[in-house]
């Protein structure tokens, strides 16, 4: 009986899809997180009678036909990149995007690896670096005597340092965005890698056209949404419910042709 193996197809992604939105609402805090969305498409057809041939030699076509559906399967988890709230912490290392663009910053191998967490810190040679101890592109040194961070809109960054009157500058945070921010890979640790699908990076500043500002003591909030994930996870679990429910109307059916014949 097909109805088995279709309604567990079904049970299936609607298992995918309560993972997804179990990550989302576990990541609602995370600095910049950025939700997911399971996307579907309906499995191959069966084709029980084709439409648009003639039933017998010379009669008119047949309109619609017969074609049966085998199920479900998961396409696609999408990330949307949807711009999360501004949230003020009053920290100088802390940055965030308003509008597109990524900050660059060189991975554990070398490679240049890309996130909107802005939460950033020194290490112990004054190096600004994310909080896994990442260097941010292109390295920024603070001297040891800097007292105070000022970092402008387009991503300029000054030490005012002590015994100094003018404020030296450090350097300019690099960002880059992306044709498809979808087709980034997110690798963890709220950092993302180029592929093919997402294009190559195009390099600019703050307030470039088609670049967001730079936000100094804000951090990008995540973009999940708390009430929305909570009415797709009842969807997901009434839709779950539903497929089991098949599952055993088809077995009893199945069933009673047993005892039948019996």
């Amino acid at each position: 009986m097909k109805a088995l193996a279709i309604a567990a197809t079904g049970m299936s992604a609607q298992q995918t899809n309560l993972e997804v939105i179990a990550n989302n609402i576990a990541n609602m805090n995370t600095t910049a997180f950025k939700r997911a969305r399971a996307e579907f498409t309906d499995l191959l057809y069966q084709a029980d009678r084709l439409q648009g041939v003639p039933n017998r030699g010379g009669e008119d076509v047949v309109p619609e036909g017969a074609r049966l559906g085998l199920g479900v399967r998961t396409a696609a988890i999408r990330k949307l990149h949807e711009q999360g709230s501004l949230t003020n912490t009053d920290n100088p290392l802390d940055v965030a995007l308003d509008g597109r663009g990524w900050f660059q910053i060189t991975g554990p191998d070398g490679e240049t690896l890309y996130t909107r967490a802005g939460s950033f810190n020194k290490n112990d040679e004054g190096q600004l670096v994310t909080l896994d101890g990442y260097t941010v592109e292109p390295a920024i040194v603070f001297p040891p005597e800097t007292i105070e961070v000022t970092i402008n809109e387009s991503g300029q960054i000054y030490a005012k340092v002590d015994g100094e009157v003018k404020p030296r500058e450090l350097g300019q945070l690099s960002l880059a965005t992306f044709a498809n921010d979808a087709g980034l890979e997110p690798v963890g640790g709220n950092l993302f890698r180029e592929t093919p699908a997402s294009g190559t990076p195009v390099d600019g500043v703050g307030g470039d056209p088609g670049f967001g500002i730079v936000r100094q003591n804000y951090l990008e909030s995540s973009n999940v949404d708390p009430v929305k994930e909570i009415t797709e996870l009842i969807t997901a679990q009434r839709g779950y419910e539903m497929n089991s429910k098949v599952i055993q109307a088809a077995d009893e059916m199945a069933g009673t042709v047993t005892n039948g014949i019996r």
